[in-house]
Parts: structure tokens; C-alpha cells; sequence
């Protein structure tokens, strides 16, 4: 079997032999991460932090991972059906990588992107080279088109605890937590901030240990934590990226993240680096944003931004001097620009804007948690996404107009920024699932774990209580719904591509259809 051919990517090259079963069961997997070696072989190789990320449509990912040795190396692609005994067949089909040196531990890190995969199949994929080829891992396609759900994290920072393997198991529990709930999920997004030194590859280690992201293609965010060196872009290879100085922060010898998009089914993504916002950074990612949707937004349905710092922080970051500048900026362009749903991180706290348009509240009429928002033109919604994994929560703090006169209190719920319709902080983890349904966006903000373990931030007295009301109420049981809303977005209320508004039809609460291979 080999796969289709695509003009985005290098040519499959295919494998010159079979390759034999001591291969395969000599593989010893040292931990989550995907560090492999192969026995009895010649200058032996080792693949360590193989994490499978998104490409740029339905029928790509990319696989990224960190090699001990810098020889040609491939992505080895086969529907798992063709698997006998452990044992990839001869015709199995390989990507070429792209290796470079490492500059964090002085090894490799190579990235292969797999194309032309096939909708409703089931693929297994292993790195390296013959005789020294990494675990084997799989993933699933569903239907190209369609309804379908993805999954937002907020901030992991594995490390910001002080305790590594705490942050660790609450990141890998709300992973397995989130997945187990939501098998069908087809994308993990990220909200930035994975580590919490750049290049402290023990943290990137315990970040990348769940088999999960190497099962469903992460579409990673660069956050604060992530600059200040090379680990972030060696660990993910992302697609579309523009690397211009203007998208980045700090000197060009560490450097790290970009600007870029994919699209996935109805669907267009536009990931920033907003690290970069000084200097004329700002208007250089709105130009970019401008350029993505006039050339691809006419064939989605739906427009999601992402990245880390969340212009209406409802918590310790709330006035920060990048975020008032960036209120200034981003807004009314974003509206302009018919950008549905912008997904942030940064204040390790929960919060869902009002539907907000150039800046100010669309609706005056929208009343704070309500559960269902009739977008109109220019309307975008804001959520900004807690901790993950339990290593540092922020409070949340009170308007302050001596900080910044532009982003006071609620009229209808004073304790809370004017921008937000739900403001939250439990110190308990938490993810966000969105659904895309038939004219819809389904936002919830879902709970991960509960005051118990694993949740370092708790365990390790980083803060005081735990729970809802200030923990005043009991902790509610793990999947609970924190937030919920459904979006019924403008564009396709007004039809796209000329065809009928899709609002009518009623909210599905089912997964989306597929062929989900067992």
C-alpha cells in the first residue's frame, strides 16, 4: 500500500527491504516520551520526545522527535491493518525527516510530515532507520468533513510547582482524563506555556510522557516559558509558519516559534507567537491574520485564533503592560476580520468573554453566564483556559481602573472585567472542549481533577484553599462542567459558500459521526 502523493511535501521514499521481527521486538521503550533503541544494532540509535502534531489539513501530521545521531532517518507510515505479528510489511511507506542539530543537548532533532492519509483508518507509525527504529504508536483519521471536536489546554508548565513529577502526573492525568472522555476528539490544542524553563529537557520530558500526543496530533502555542531558547520549535514542527524576525522575541540565537495556520474541515486555525507585540509586532501579526483569511478563510466556516496571552486576563495578569497594549490592538481587527473564537492562555485562571466587537460589548443585553450567544457580525468570544496540570493557579483579581481605566468592572456583575461573562478559579485542573456543530461552536470548560491529587499547586501549599465559591463549596467530581455556551456563529447563520444558514438545525450532543477502528 503507499500512500497518495502531495505536492506540499517531499515524496514518500520507499523502504528498500522488509523488516525483520527482531526489529520490532527488540525495541525497548525507556519512557513516555518515545525513547527507543534497537538491539544488536550497529551504532545503535536512540529517539527520544516523538510527539505527533497537527499538518495542514485533515489528510497530514507531523511527527517530530529528538535523535542521538544525525543519519537520514524516516517516519515509517502503515494502516495498522497491514501489521502482522508485530511486523511492518514490506511496501510500508516511508517520509524522508528533516534532521538538524540539536542546540539544547547537543544531539538531533528531526520532523517528518506524513501525507496524503486516507479518511477513516487507522495508521501505525514508528522514527528512525532500519535496525534502529522507536516504538510503534498509532492514530486514527475520521471523516474530512463534518462535525468534529477538539480539545484546549491551558498552561502545563511543567515545573512551575518546583516539583517536576507532580507536574507531570497532573498533566498526564488530565491527558488521560480528557481522552478517555472524548475518544473521538481530533485535535489537542495548546494555550502555551508547556514548560516552564525553555530548555530544561527534564520538564519537556515529564510534558511529553503521555502516549496521548503521540495518538492525537497536538497543534502547539509558544507561551512565555517557551522562549528564551530553541526546545520549543525542535520538539514541534508546526505547518504554514512564518519565522520573520517580527513574529519572534528575544535574540536571534534562541529564537523559537512563529506565526501559522492549517485548516481542518470547516475550520480555519491561526496560531501567533505573542511573545512578539513590541516594536511593530502587533500590526505585523494582525497583516498576517489579514493575509491567511483573505486567502483561506472564504472556504471555512469557522475562524479560531490562538495563543498564550489573554488580552482579557481575568487574574494576575489582567493589566499587564503587553495585555492593556494588546487590548488596544487586537480587537477591532479581529472583529473586522470575522474571527469567531480567539483561545488563549497565560492566566492559569478560567474566563469566557461576552461577545465582544471593536473592543467593546456587542450585546448590552447579554447577561453574565448565559448559556447560549447569538453571534453577530463582528462578534468574537474570548476564553481564556486554566491550568492543566495543577502547577500554578492565579487568583482571580478585582477590576482596577487605576491600572487601567479601559477595563473596569461588569455593570451586571461587578466582581468580574467588564469583557467577561464567566470568570473562574477552583484550583482544580480543568480543559476546554470545543465542538463544531452544523453553524456552532459548543464551548465547556470541563473539570479535570478535583482538590485530591494529583494537583501540585494543592499538595505543595502554593495556595490556601480549594474548591468552588473560595472553597467555600465542595470540590465537584471529575468531568463536571464548570462553563457552558453555545455559539451560534454569524457566518454560517448567513450561509457559506452561498449555501442555506445552518442554525436551524438543532444542537447534536452526540460525537461526531465516524469511523472510529478498533
Amino acid at each position: 500500500m503507499k500512500l497518495p502523493k502531495s505536492a506540499q511535501v517531499s515524496k514518500p521514499v520507499r523502504r528498500m527491504a522488509a523488516v525483520g521481527a527482531a526489529a520490532v521486538v527488540g525495541a525497548t521503550v525507556v519512557f513516555g516520551g518515545g525513547f527507543a533503541t534497537a538491539a544488536g544494532a550497529e551504532g545503535v540509535a536512540t529517539s527520544t520526545g516523538i510527539v505527533l502534531g497537527v499538518g495542514a489539513d485533515e489528510a497530514q501530521r507531523v511527527v517530530s522527535w529528538y535523535s542521538s545521531v544525525g543519519t537520514a532517518q524516516v517516519v515509517q507510515v502503515v494502516p495498522t491493518s497491514k501489521i502482522r505479528k508485530g511486523v511492518f510489511p514490506a511496501n510500508a511507506v516511508t517520509f524522508p525527516a528533516t534532521v538538524a542539530a540539536n542546540t539544547v543537548n547537543g544531539g538531533f532533532n528531526g520532523h517528518a510530515t506524513i501525507d496524503g492519509l486516507k479518511q477513516n483508518t487507522r495508521y501505525s507509525y514508528r522514527v528512525g532507520a532500519e535496525g534502529a527504529w522507536s516504538q510503534t504508536y498509532e492514530f486514527q483519521t475520521q471523516r474530512f468533513d463534518g462535525n468534529f471536536d477538539f480539545l484546549f489546554y491551558g498552561d502545563p508548565q511543567i515545573g512551575a510547582s518546583g516539583n517536576t513529577a507532580k507536574d507531570g502526573e497532573g498533566w498526564a492525568d488530565t491527558v488521560s482524563v480528557s481522552l478517555a472522555a472524548n475518544p473521538h476528539a481530533e485535535l489537542l490544542v495548546s494555550g502555551g506555556d508547556q514548560v516552564e524553563t525553555a530548555n530544561t529537557e527534564s520538564q519537556w520530558d515529564a510534558f511529553l510522557a503521555p502516549d496521548g500526543l503521540r495518538s492525537y496530533p497536538w497543534a502547539a502555542t509558544i507561551g512565555n516559558h517557551d522562549v528564551g531558547g530553541k526546545a520549543y520549535e525542535q520538539h514541534f514542527w508546526t505547518p504554514n509558519t512564518d519565522r520573520s524576525a517580527a513574529y519572534y522575541n528575544g535574540a536571534a540565537a534562541t529564537r523559537s516559534g512563529g506565526d501559522y495556520w492549517f485548516t481542518y474541515k470547516d475550520v480555519l486555525f491561526i496560531d501567533l507567537n505573542s511573545n512578539a507585540y513590541a516594536s511593530g509586532s502587533d500590526e505585523a501579526h494582525i497583516a498576517y491574520v489579514t493575509d491567511v483569511i483573505k486567502k483561506h478563510g472564504a472556504k471555512a466556516e469557522h475562524t479560531v485564533l490562538v495563543y498564550h496571552h489573554a488580552i482579557y486576563s481575568p487574574a494576575a495578569h489582567a493589566n499587564d503592560g503587553d495585555n492593556k497594549q494588546r487590548r488596544q490592538d487586537f480587537p477591532t481587527a479581529f472583529s473586522e476580520l470575522g474571527v469567531d473564537l480567539v483561545l488563549q492562555g497565560h492566566d492559569h485562571s478560567y474566563s469566557r468573554s461576552y461577545e465582544i466587537k471593536n473592543g467593546q460589548k456587542a450585546n448590552p443585553d447579554e447577561q453574565p453566564g448565559a448559556t447560549k450567544v447569538q453571534q453577530g457580525p463582528g462578534g468574537v468570544i474570548y476564553v481564556t483556559a486554566n491550568s492543566a496540570s495543577g502547577s500554578k493557579y492565579y487568583d482571580l483579581t478585582a477590576p482596577d481602573t487605576t491600572a487601567d481605566p479601559d477595563y473596569g468592572p461588569d455593570p451586571l456583575n461587578p466582581d468580574s472585567h467588564w469583557a467577561n461573562s464567566v470568570e473562574n478559579q477552583e484550583h482544580v485542573r480543568t480543559y476546554v472542549r470545543v465542538r463544531v456543530r452544523d453553524g456552532k461552536l459548543v464551548v465547556e470548560n470541563l473539570r479535570s481533577g478535583t482538590c485530591a491529587g494529583p494537583n501540585a499547586a494543592v499538595e505543595l501549599g502554593k495556595v490556601d484553599w480549594c474548591g468552588p465559591d473560595s472553597g467555600a463549596t465542595a470540590a465537584k467530581p471529575v468531568g463536571s462542567v464548570v462553563d457552558k455556551v453555545v455559539i451560534h456563529t454569524y457566518k454560517a447563520d448567513k450561509g457559506h459558500h452561498g449555501k442555506p444558514g445552518k442554525n436551524d438545525k438543532p444542537e447534536k450532543n452526540d460525537q461526531p459521526k465516524s469511523s472510529w477502528l478498533h
